[in-house]
Parts: structure tokens; C-alpha cells; sequence
């Protein structure tokens, strides 16, 4: 019953006028290194605050999962309706990974022929997350961009550590260009993306591909990605953002632990970030979307940089209203919501301008 309760509530409040979301945080927006927080995100920040924080790193990661599935069906956000939607298995390094296929209803003058396929990895700290947490934002992706999506549970850690996930990961997009034909998608069009940890999966993806000699995918979509692993000050974000801001360092700290076993501070010998890989040239162009309000918007941004000093397109798309995370509040703010659907449509063209030549 409380959580109805809640669950309405939520409903009611965030549905008011953003004048109004500023009215409730004591009638100031939140303004730093020159953007402005989104009215309504900035009311979801000061709720959390109220209720003492997220406090993930206090939690144990069955307790960390509990909550984000909890989190995730309080506001969810407008599913959009797809021409189909199956869950599946397919083959991971070691063994089966669920794994759900998306396919959008088509628009007027869509294409003739197969959709690209985008091969989806969820965010969560490589710790939480699931097929259900992000089947919202996987909807709105697929639908936006005119795209199959095939979202992929990748094994989460401590359970599973690093390199458990990268490798699901490389061999889900395997998985998925063998098997693009069969999905009714284009096999010369198959693309990885992710938020997040997800997006750290997707961009070792794009480089290990290139790497092995196989096929690598055709575009990846970076999502306010983490990229370098890095606290030690190089990013201005981090210590913009360190707290208060949804993601915070205490939780990145977490996070790693569970992924690596050691702070991020201390897991350089252990695992090599996507950023300080030196494999950065020729593999496939890249949409990084970052976050305004994100400890991780400056590092996203730095690889992009780096990927176009290294000769790989990159192309860098800030939502400066935005917090970490954006993807899965859609159902709090319609800012976020048209940021999704703008991420979205955006990844569709320039899949649409790789398969034109």
C-alpha cells in the first residue's frame, strides 16, 4: 500500500509545471558551471535528500538490486507500443544470457528492407540492473530510431567480476551479427550502445572487436559512459558533481569494488578503462551522449576527443539540464524524455547515413 501511495503521489507531483517544480525546491533552480538543472529533476533530487539519499554503498548488492528494481516501477515513464517485443537466450562467454528483442512499429516513409539492430547494454554499476529495468528506455530507443534492439543481461558482479561482463558482452554482439538474418534485421548494420557501465561494456566492445580480427559493429551509442575509471582529479565533473547529484563518488567507489575488487583509485593494474586502452583508431564512430549534471560528463567527453585524434568519427551530444541516469527518468521529467527520444532519433540518422554510404 505505501508504495502505491507513493507511486501516486509521484505521479501527481511530477506531472505539475516545471514554474512549480522550481516553487517546491524553495523557488531557486540550481545553476553550476553554467547550466541550469531541469526543474523537475532538481524536485527528485531534493525528495532524496529528504529520504537521506540513494546510500547504494551501504546496501549489499541483493539489496542495491532490490531497490533499483523498486525505483524503476515507482515513476517508469510511457511504454511505447512495439510491433514486437520476445525475450529469448542467447550465447554468452559462458553460457546462456537472457536477452529481450525489440522491434518497432515503422513510421510512414520508413526505409524498405531489414532495421539496424542495436545490440543494448544495460547501466548499473555492473552491479545492478536488468531486462526490466531498462525495457522502458529500450522502447523509446527502438521506436525513436527506427532500430531493433536486442537488450542484453549481462552477469552482474561481485558474483561475476571483471572480465565476466566484458566478455558477455563481446560475445552477445558475436551472438548477434551471427544470428542478425534470423532476428530480420541487417546483418551489415548491427551496432552496440549502453548507458553507463553498459556504455563502458558497448565502447570495449567496439575496441576488442577490432582487436580479435572479427567483424566489428557498425556504430556505437555511448550513454554517459564510464570511460576511464579515474578519481584521482583529472575530471573537473568529479569534483563538481562528487555529491548531491544522483551518481556519486562514494557510489563509483562501490561500484568498483564489486566489479574489480578494488576502489577505482587503485584498479588501474587490474583493469585498463576503454579510454587508456591505445586502441582507440579504426574501429566504429561513436555518439557519446553525456549529462550536464554527471560526474562522468567530462571523461565522456575527453574520449571522444581522443577516439577523433586517433582518426575514429565521434560526435558528442550535451544535455546540459540532465543528472546521470536520464534514461530511466523519463516517467519525472518530460525533459528527459525528450532527451531519450532525441538520443534516439539521432543514433537512428546516423545509422540510416552509414548504410547510404
Amino acid at each position: 500500500m505505501r508504495f502505491f501511495l507513493e507511486r501516486m503521489a509521484g505521479r501527481v507531483l511530477f506531472a505539475l509545471p516545471a514554474p512549480v517544480h522550481t516553487l517546491l525546491c524553495g523557488g531557486r533552480s540550481i545553476r553550476l558551471d553554467g547550466q541550469r538543472l531541469d526543474p523537475a529533476l532538481q524536485l527528485m533530487l531534493v525528495l532524496l535528500c529528504v529520504k537521506g539519499g540513494r546510500g547504494l554503498h551501504r546496501l549489499s548488492p541483493e539489496d542495491a538490486r532490490a531497490a533499483t528494481r523498486r525505483d524503476a516501477r515507482m515513476l517508469p515513464g510511457r511504454a511505447v507500443s512495439m510491433a514486437a517485443v520476445v525475450d529469448l537466450e542467447i550465447d554468452g562467454a559462458s553460457g546462456p544470457l537472457a536477452a529481450r528483442h525489440y522491434v518497432p512499429q515503422l513510421r510512414a516513409g520508413a526505409p524498405v528492407g531489414p532495421l539496424p539492430l542495436l545490440v543494448f547494454f544495460h547501466g548499473g554499476g555492473w552491479v545492478m540492473c536488468d531486462l526490466d529495468t531498462h525495457d522502458i528506455p529500450c522502447r523509446a530507443l527502438a521506436d525513436a530510431g527506427q532500430m531493433q534492439v536486442l537488450s542484453v543481461e549481462y552477469r552482474l558482479a561481485p558474483e561475476h567480476p571483471y572480465p565476466a561482463a566484458r566478455e558477455d558482452a563481446l560475445a552477445a554482439f558475436r551472438w548477434a551479427r551471427d544470428h542478425a538474418n534470423a532476428l530480420g534485421a541487417d546483418p551489415s548494420l548491427v551496432a552496440v550502445g549502453g548507458d553507463s557501465a553498459g556504455g563502458n561494456l558497448a565502447a570495449h566492445v567496439a575496441q576488442d572487436a577490432a582487436e580479435d580480427g572479427g567483424a566489428g559493429p557498425a556504430a556505437q551509442l555511448l550513454i554517459y559512459p564510464s570511460v576511464d575509471l579515474d578519481e584521482d582529479g583529472v575530471w573537473p565533473s568529479y569534483e563538481l558533481f562528487a555529491d548531491r547529484f544522483f551518481l556519486t563518488t562514494d557510489e563509483m567507489h562501490w561500484f568498483s569494488v564489486q566489479y574489480v575488487g578494488v576502489p577505482h583509485t587503485e584498479s588501474g593494474s587490474l583493469v585498463v578503462p576503454p579510454m587508456r586502452t591505445g586502441r582507440l583508431g579504426g574501429i566504429a564512430p561513436a555518439l557519446i551522449v553525456t549529462a550536464g549534471f554527471d560526474p562522468l560528463r567530462d571523461e565522456g567527453e575527453a574520449y571522444a576527443e581522443m577516439l577523433e585524434e586517433a582518426g575514429t568519427k565521434a560526435t558528442v551530444v550535451r544535455y546540459p539540464d540532465m543528472l546521470h541516469g536520464f534514461l530511466n527518468m523519463t516517467g519525472i521529467s518530460a525533459a528527459a524524455q525528450r532527451a531519450v527520444t532525441d538520443v534516439g532519433m539521432s543514433f537512428g540518422h546516423m545509422l540510416t547515413a552509414l548504410r547510404q554510404g
